[in-house]
């Protein structure tokens, strides 16, 4: 398990790292304004729809659904099955996608008024918008060949499979002097990045089991199943891409630069998110789903208490550098070209309000596993909804004052609430125990992360006198030096609290 999350994580990182490269050329190109705004609504639009029907939705109730198909009767049952989904999937996507280039103009009016006040930049949102969202299609493809390698425990493929999303964009905008615009470039870069995904997935899976096919759709019992699953995952997965398209409303009413400071601090929170909390949730759903097949109760719940450990273990770190040093970060990452100092301060606020919800972040594809392993994916419905509606509550109470900011906030505290009455469900239904072992293991991590987090704001209030005197890359040095001594007083600090066989045992299992 811990070697399968180091590959996932792995890839997983030297995506975000390239993801960054990609972000400072954006950000020194596109800038904060009015086309960096229409490019980033023309990039949510179906990433929000991706993050519904393909890596939400569609995940949560295919994984387990396939496992146990090729558990309990084999490769061949499993294939058609697999065959079956993909026809259901092709169709539905290749209609949403017929829909949307019609009716872009209608959609740009309900997901981005703002924008009606400034009618070159509505445009431009809509042009760049019907180029990027035939992308949808092409990764919802990409997720389900990717969930089939996941069961047969090949991860690398789809682990890495975004790296072409950061140098297909790299590329384009390299070359953006030949597009009408940057953002044109950027946008163009999207689409041909879905395409060499898609190759890429669809190489690997024909290697090892071969591609689905279409073929008739028969609801027998299995399709039916998966249906069931699937509806309850979906107003799930909706409900929380209904708070980010609230985001994305609300921001194109606020002054401009908003919306790309909302993407850029949600670019480094999601860094732990992605390079931790979905690489182990990606390696923990088809091991507890074939645990459960097993009867193994005992091992699946395991393997989820070694998940929560290591989660809370790497992204200790990440929240307590978004918390005290978060305009160091930002400066250093993205103040050049057309991105301002003053662009990294606003942008560094928001990524510290979204790390307060960092923990639940990347705990909840962990702590929603057992559910989805048996598959139930109604129970984690009722918490997701619930935070739902207090985040789009608060969003409306606290962007008035706050800006882009009270929107962070507000997803902040509906993410905590998501998550805690997950485990809340959890405990009841005898699918996680919070014994005393573990809640002294929480009260470590804690603790280590106070004591990091005060030790980065102190080095970096010190080290500010001394650093001064650079002419150049001041920032960048600062948080060179902030990493380096961070990573040692972190590591130290755990060393203390929690001793070197808590660590092996936590490696072995």
């Amino acid at each position: 398990m811990l070697k399968r999350i180091f590959t996932v994580g792995g890839f997983t990182l030297l995506s975000r790292l390239t993801g960054f490269a990609r972000d400072i050329m954006l950000a020194a190109i596109l800038g904060a304004g009015p086309v960096a705004d229409a490019f980033f609504v023309a990039l949510r639009l179906p990433n929000h729809f991706r993050a519904i029907f393909a890596e939400g939705a569609f995940n949560a109730a295919f994984v387990p659904a396939y496992a146990h198909v090729s558990g309990e009767r084999g490769g061949a049952a499993a294939r058609l099955f697999a065959d079956r989904i993909f026809t259901v999937l092709f169709a539905s996507q290749l209609v949403l996608l017929v829909a949307a280039l019609l009716f872009m103009p209608q959609m740009m009016s309900i997901l981005a008024p703002g924008f009606s006040d400034d009618p070159a930049q509505r445009t431009l949102a809509i042009e760049l918008t019907r180029i990027t969202f035939p992308y949808l299609l092409l990764i919802t493809l990409v997720t389900l060949y990717g969930g089939m390698l996941n069961v047969m425990q090949r991860f690398a493929s789809a682990a890495a499979a975004s790296i072409f999303l950061n140098i297909s964009m790299m590329a384009t905008l390299a070359l953006a002097a030949f597009f009408p615009s940057a953002g044109h470039a950027a946008a163009w870069g999207v689409l041909i990045s879905g395409f060499l995904q898609y190759v890429l997935l669809a190489g690997d899976l024909s290697r090892h089991g071969g591609l689905p096919r279409f073929a008739p759709l028969k609801l027998d019992q299995d399709v039916r199943a998966f249906f069931r699953a699937l509806g309850p995952a979906t107003l799930g997965s909706m409900g929380t891409q209904v708070a980010l398209f609230a985001d994305t409303i609300i921001a194109t009413f606020l002054p401009a630069g908003a919306l790309s400071a909302l993407y850029y601090a949600d670019r480094l929170n999601q860094l732990p998110i992605g390079v931790i909390g979905i690489a182990i949730g990606t390696v923990l759903l088809p091991e507890m789903s074939r645990q459960l097949t097993a009867g193994d109760d005992i091992g699946a719940k395991a393997s989820q208490r070694r998940a929560f450990e290591f989660t809370l273990l790497f992204s200790v770190p990440f929240v307590a550098a978004f918390l005290t040093v978060p305009d160091v970060i930002m400066r250093a990452m993205f103040a050049r070209g057309a991105f301002t100092k003053a662009d990294a301060v606003s942008a560094g606020a928001t990524l510290a309000a979204y790390a307060i919800a960092l923990v639940p972040f990347v705990l909840i594809r962990s702590a929603v596993a057992p559910f989805y392993a048996r598959k139930n994916t109604a129970t984690p419905v009722k918490a997701a909804l619930t935070g739902v509606a207090v985040n789009v509550a608060l969003k409306v109470a606290l962007v008035g004052s706050l800006a882009q900011v009270g929107l962070a906030l507000a997803t902040a505290v509906g993410a905590w609430i998501n998550l805690l009455l997950v485990i809340g469900f959890a405990v009841r239904a005898g699918y996680l125990e919070l014994d005393r072992l573990l809640l002294r293991s929480v009260g470590k991590f804690v603790l280590s992360g106070v004591i990091l987090g005060a030790t980065l704001w102190g080095t970096a209030l010190l080290a500010a006198s001394y650093l001064a005197a650079l002419s150049r890359l001041r920032d960048e040095s600062m948080l060179a030096l902030l990493i380096v001594v961070g990573a040692l007083v972190y590591g130290l600090t755990i060393l203390l609290l929690f001793g070197r066989g808590w660590l092996r045992s936590l490696v072995r299992g």
